[in-house]
C-alpha cells in the first residue's frame, strides 16, 4: 500500500508506526507537524507545521514547569483549530501529489483535525490517543466542533482503549466504521521490555551508586499537564517516613525548577534522581530496576509506559481512571488510586513495597498480561488487515 502519515514525526509513537509498515514492503509517506528527521526508510517527509508550542500538547521538555504546560495547552486549544485550516492547503497539495492508497492521522487534535481539513478524497484512519476525548475535545467550543468533523469523515478509527471505541460514536463516528483497539504505538517490544533476572538486579547498572538491595519507586511519565507529578513527590515523602531505604527517580524531570523545589522542600535530595529523557534501553533498564511504577495521571489512555512497566515486571501505581482499569484490577495486578491524593499514592507505594509475594504474583500475571493483549509484533500484523478493510 502507498500510505501517507500525518503525525508529529517526532513522536515514538508515530516513529513504531513508521519503521514497521515501511519495513514490511509498505510506500511509507510522512507529513509531520514538527520537524524532524527520522532515521526511516521514507519515500517522502514533508513539514506543515501546525499551532503554538513545541511538542505534543501536555508534553514538558525539561524546561517546562507544569503551570506553563497547563497554559501552553489552553493555549492549543483556542488556537490550533484556527492554525488547522491555515495549514491544510499545503497537506492538501501533498495528498494530491502523493495519491496515498490511505491517509492515517496519529491523533485527533490537531492531526486529525488537519487531514479532515484537507479534504482528501482517499481512505482516512484517526488515531484517538487518551487524552483526546476526555481532556482536549470539551476544552473550547472550536475543539468541540473540530472534533466532531474528525469523527464524522474518519473511514476507520484506532484507540488504545474500549473507552474511546465508545466515546467516538459519541463525538460522531458514523456506525458501522472499521475500528482498531490498540496500544498507541502497536504494543510493547517485548525482546526489550522483558523481566530482569531476580538473581542480577539492574539498579546498579540503571542508577549508578545506588545499593542494588534497596526499594526503587519510578516515575516515567516526565511532566505532563494530566499528571499530578506534585502529588507523586509528596507522596513519596510520605513512603520515606514509613520506609526510609526507599529511593526515588523521576524520568524526564531533570532541572525543572518546580521539581527541583518539591525534592528539595521535602528533602528528598538523597533518595530522588531526576533523571533525563530516555531512550528505549535506558527506559526498559529503570523498570527493570525499579519495584514500584507511579503514574498519577488525571487523563489518560493506554499509556505507554504503564504496559512497558507492566511487560518488565515491575507494579504499576496509577490513577484510578476508566481505561487504566482495562489493565488494572486494584489489588490484582496493581493499585489504582486518586492521583490528586498523596496520602493514597502512598498508601498504595508502601502496600506494594512490603508484600513481596504478591508484588511477585502481580509481575507475573502482568508480564502475561502483555505477551497475550500488547505484543507489539502482533499488534501492528493486526493493524495491517484493518488497513486493507478501511480501504476496500
Amino acid at each position: 500500500m502507498r500510505i501517507l502519515y500525518v503525525a508529529d514525526g517526532r513522536s515514538p509513537i508515530a516513529l513504531a508506526w513508521l519503521e514497521y509498515f515501511a519495513g514490511h514492503g509498505h510506500e511509507v509517506h510522512l507529513v509531520s507537524t514538527r520537524p524532524c528527521a527520522p532515521k526511516i526508510g521514507l519515500a517522502s517527509l514533508t513539514v506543515v507545521p501546525v499551532g503554538p508550542g513545541s511538542g505534543p500538547a501536555g508534553v514538558a521538555s525539561p524546561s517546562r514547569s507544569r503551570r506553563r504546560l497547563a497554559l501552553l495547552t489552553g493555549l492549543r486549544h483556542w488556537v490550533g483549530p484556527l492554525a488547522v485550516r491555515q495549514a491544510a492547503p499545503a497537506l492538501a497539495r501533498r495528498i494530491d501529489e502523493v495519491r496515498p492508497d490511505l491517509i492515517h492521522a496519529l491523533r485527533v487534535p490537531f492531526e486529525g483535525m488537519l487531514a479532515v481539513a484537507a479534504r482528501p478524497s482517499a481512505p482516512l484512519v484517526v488515531s484517538v490517543w487518551g487524552n483526546d476525548f476526555t481532556l482536549h475535545a470539551p476544552s473550547t467550543p472550536w475543539m468541540r466542533a473540530a472534533t466532531r468533523r474528525t469523527m464524522a469523515r474518519a473511514d476507520g478509527l484506532h484507540a488504545d482503549c474500549r473507552r474511546d471505541l465508545r466515546l467516538a460514536a459519541e463525538w460522531g463516528l458514523r456506525p458501522g466504521r472499521p475500528t482498531l483497539e490498540l496500544p498507541g504505538n502497536g504494543g510493547v517490544r517485548r525482546e526489550s521490555f522483558r523481566p530482569g533476572d531476580p538473581a542480577h538486579p539492574e539498579k546498579r547498572q540503571a542508577l549508578p551508586g545506588w545499593s542494588a538491595a534497596s526499594r526503587l519507586v519510578l516515575n516515567p511519565r516526565g511532566l505532563r499537564a494530566y499528571v499530578r507529578t506534585d502529588t507523586f513527590f509528596r507522596a513519596a515523602a510520605q513512603v520515606l517516613a514509613a520506609l526510609p531505604d526507599t529511593n526515588f527517580a523521576g524520568v524526564a524531570m531533570a532541572g525543572d525548577a518546580d521539581v527541583l523545589g518539591w525534592v528539595e522542600s521535602m528533602g528528598l535530595g538523597v533518595r530522588t534522581r531526576l533523571l533525563p529523557a530516555q531512550d528505549e534501553a535506558g527506559m526498559a533498564s529503570l523498570f527493570r530496576a525499579a519495584h514500584v511504577s507511579v503514574s498519577p495521571s488525571t487523563h489518560d489512555g493506554t499509556p505507554n509506559t504503564l504496559l512497558e512497566a507492566m511487560a518488565c515486571g515491575c507494579v504499576p501505581v496509577a490513577g484510578d481512571l476508566e481505561s487504566i482499569r482495562e489493565w488494572i484490577v486494584d489489588g490484582e495486578n496493581g493499585r489504582l488510586v486518586d492521583p490528586a491524593s498523596p496520602g493514597d499514592v502512598a498508601r498504595a507505594v508502601v502496600a506494594a513495597l512490603t508484600d513481596d509475594e504478591w508484588r511477585a504474583a502481580a509481575a507475573r500475571r502482568n508480564v502475561a498480561i502483555i505477551a497475550e493483549r500488547a505484543d507489539r509484533a502482533q499488534g501492528l500484523r493486526r493493524a495491517e488487515a484493518f488497513y486493507r478493510d478501511v480501504a476496500a
